[in-house]
């Protein structure tokens, strides 16, 4: 499956943005996708997942009231909604796909076999 993240830009302090992570080449049917994010000179971090099977959903506790995840079956789309964002939100944000993944593996970048090209998220304070 190749992905395509999009939806990033330059906000203010306060501001929202939803980012898409769109599949082409197959449905997600049978993937965990991640979304991650890195800031220069910081690792990659993860920031939420979604289980495309049944929905379910792992959130990052620091940014769970924040951030939220969600799919569309119709659109083989998985989004991340964010609010609230701060300047330390800054970051590339890159979304990843998993057809093999584990529930204790979802936070960790090198469980993921797919990326997408990254979408640049800066807010401004």
């Amino acid at each position: 499956v190749q992905l395509q993240a999009s939806g990033g830009g330059l906000v203010q302090a306060g501001d929202s943005l939803r980012l898409s992570c769109v599949a082409s080449g197959r449905t997600f049917r049978g993937y965990n996708i991640g979304w991650f994010r890195q800031a220069p000179g910081k690792e990659r971090e993860f920031v939420a997942g979604i289980k495309w099977n049944g929905g379910t959903t792992t959130k990052v506790d620091s940014l769970k009231d924040r951030f939220t995840i969600s799919r569309d079956i119709t659109k083989n789309t998985v989004y991340l909604q964010m609010t609230t964002l701060k300047p330390e939100d800054t970051a590339v944000y890159y979304c990843a796909a998993s057809s093999r993944i584990i529930s204790s593996q979802i936070g960790i970048p090198s469980s993921y076999e797919q990326w997408g090209q990254g979408t640049q998220v800066t807010v401004s304070s």
